[in-house]
């Protein structure tokens, strides 16, 4: 039997494996031929923050079946770390060099490094959401209550039909894109409690609900008070209250690095008297921004003039933003459980860690997420290395890499590919955050998850054509079909799925405006809102949801099968996303395993049809 001479994946080479605690002891064991004739083995280290590296000669060990062992232990400060091996032989020098899965194969050229994240010793993330269940709500779209309100601006266009589908023209005089509003609000989410709590849902994530002049409310115009079409903040602090009562936790939207220009900070349009940064050269306001002639030449956001940058930097506005009486607590106090941190790759280390002091000091329990769309542990942005889940900034982020994966085999790839991806984040990330990533397959900023696994093709035209599209009965059928499995795998991995509103629902369509539809309360897909009540049900039956490690079982073609491990159960997953049957043996510890959801298994057999799926307990 042959043996690649690393891999960073399994406990023969390297222990512990993952992501490791500074100071930890770690060993890593390099398994060579004996017709190499090796005469030394060194393991190359580098830190990531000066890239020099550090050669530690490993120590020969025991042989095994014709090869033989080399190991050496290592400790390392919090940082992150990169490594590969270099040997010599009586055939001359050569490179261990990391290739796709983890594994090691020999070169006589250096190449790919394995990654090794060290995070703070003290890191830890909140315990009431691991194991639970997300549901993200844009709260213009969820339900209204109707319960009257004031001080609203007559510029906004309040829509009387509930079906109609967002505007996405911007002609339009006061019916436009981002300026057309359904009414939903925080009493209308109150209400329906007991339907999310049906759901399983342990966390309410809201998209924005501070006062702002578009719908979408990314355009922050005050961050000390709610939308007045929303309801106050009373209404918000009985919305948390209600559902602390549930069990459920709620979590805002931060969004930090700009505001918008039509707001009390910036004021470009005098709704807010004559003050602001935009009026005033000498306003309180205005370094929090970045001019660079005064007052029409700033920087905006993706070059967005309507979304002026903020200046993170700037002493006063993170006092205002992280200060003992600043946005960030005042809310926390209000009752809400936890921040989301929109593009959090873009706001400055210095104001991530001020972030989190604020959040953390006024309750080391609330939750803070950040939006990052690649692997979060090696992120390179504005020319900087981050280190967002080192135990100092964030808790865990969005994920968007499990959402790719889920997709991209759904629709394309083979399971292989969606195994390593896996993978490969669990290795990367500590176990804290890996068990607090939200595992989302559809937010407000992509097309609806069943559009996008229904539809044949990638095509999606212009936003006149994707305002008429709609899903064929066929390509619904599809979608439904596929979008079954990906939840199941979405509920199943390490970290904690998010249902984006109304996707239960089985709610279509393309990118913003039209994958934030009105959720269609009587028009429901009930059979699906049923499975994902069944879905809320298996996370709360299996402990092994909430923290349990994970395992590979088989990734084959159309077939994907892992297992997740905790001291109080073991759970068995296998989809089958493909048209034609397949079937899996198997493992011993699971033939008299609790048939759970899904299809049951024959013996020491699962046959699993197309487009199925089955989950086994013991």
């Amino acid at each position: 039997m042959g043996y690649y001479p690393y891999n960073s994946r399994k406990v023969l080479y390297r222990k512990p494996l993952g992501a490791v605690k500074e100071n930890e002891k770690t060993v890593i064991r390099a398994l060579l031929h004996g017709d190499a004739r090796v005469h030394s083995v060194w393991l190359r280290v580098s830190n990531d923050s000066d890239n020099r590296i550090h050669e530690i000669e490993l120590t020969p060990r025991e042989w095994f079946e014709g090869y033989r062992f080399y190991d050496t232990e290592i400790t390392l400060g919090e940082g992150l770390y990169w490594y590969d091996f270099r040997y010599t032989s009586d055939y001359g020098q050569f490179f261990v060099v990391k290739e796709q899965g983890g594994r090691g194969i020999v070169s006589r050229d250096e190449g790919a490094k394995w990654q090794i994240t060290v995070y703070s010793a003290g890191f830890r993330t909140p315990d009431w959401l691991k194991g639970g269940i997300i549901y993200q709500i844009f709260p213009d779209r969820f339900f209204a209550s109707h319960t009257p309100k004031t001080d609203l601006p007559d510029d906004r266009y309040i829509c009387e039909d509930w079906g109609l589908q967002p505007e996405y023209r911007q002609s339009g005089e006061k019916r436009r894109l981002c300026n057309d509003y359904y009414g939903g609000d925080l009493k209308g989410i109150e209400e329906k409690l007991p339907y999310l709590k049906e759901l399983g849902v342990t966390c309410i994530y809201l998209n924005p609900i501070f006062e702002a002049h578009s719908n979408h409310r990314y355009n922050t115009a005050d961050y000390m008070k709610t939308d007045p079409l929303l309801g106050t903040e009373e209404d918000l602090r009985s919305l948390c209250a209600a559902a602390k009562k549930q069990g459920m936790g709620i979590i805002l939207d931060g969004v930090f690095s700009h505001t918008g220009d039509d707001s009390v900070y910036f004021n470009r349009y005098r709704r807010y008297g004559n003050g602001g940064a935009y009026n005033d050269y000498g306003s309180v306001y205005h370094d929090w921004y970045k001019f660079n002639r005064f007052p029409d030449d700033y920087s905006a956001w993706w070059g967005v003039p309507s979304l002026p940058e903020t200046n993170e930097d700037n002493e006063s506005f993170a006092e205002f933003i992280t200060g003992e009486n600043g946005v960030i607590r005042h809310w926390l106090r209000a009752g809400v459980s936890g921040w989301r941190l929109d593009v959090a790759d873009e706001l400055p280390d210095k104001f991530l860690d001020r972030v989190r002091s604020a959040v953390k000091a006024e309750n080391e329990d609330a939750f803070l997420l950040g939006e990052v769309w690649e692997d979060a542990s090696n992120k390179i942005s504005y020319g900087a290395r981050r280190r967002f889940l080192r135990g100092k900034q964030l808790d865990s982020v969005m994920n968007y890499v499990f959402a790719n994966a889920i997709i991209d085999f759904m629709r394309n790839s083979g399971a292989e590919k969606m195994e390593n991806a896996v993978e490969e984040l669990l290795e990367n990330y500590p176990p804290e955050a890996v068990h607090l990533m939200m595992n989302h397959i559809g937010t407000h900023d992509t097309a609806r998850i069943l559009t996008v696994l229904g539809r044949s093709d990638e095509y999606t035209g212009d936003r006149a054509w994707q305002a008429e599209s709609r899903l064929s009965p066929e390509e619904f059928e599809l979608g439904i079909r596929r979008l079954k499995i990906a939840a199941v795998l979405q509920y199943t991995l390490p970290g904690v799925p998010s249902l984006f509103y109304g996707d239960e629902a089985g709610v279509e369509g393309f990118g913003d405006p039209f994958c934030r539809l009105t959720y269609p309360w009587g028009a429901e897909n009930k059979e699906l809102v049923d499975f994902y009540r069944s879905l809320g049900k298996l996370r709360r039956r299996a402990a092994a949801f909430k923290d349990g490690k994970y395992r590979s079982v088989k990734a084959e073609g159309d077939l994907f099968a892992f297992i997740r491990k905790s001291a109080e159960s073991r759970v068995l997953v296998a989809v089958n996303r493909g048209e034609c049957e397949t079937a899996l043996t198997l493992p011993g510890e699971f033939i008299k395993a609790a048939y759970v959801f899904g299809e049951e298994p024959r013996g020491e057999n699962l046959i699993l049809p197309p487009f199925s799926y089955s989950v086994l307990e013991i």
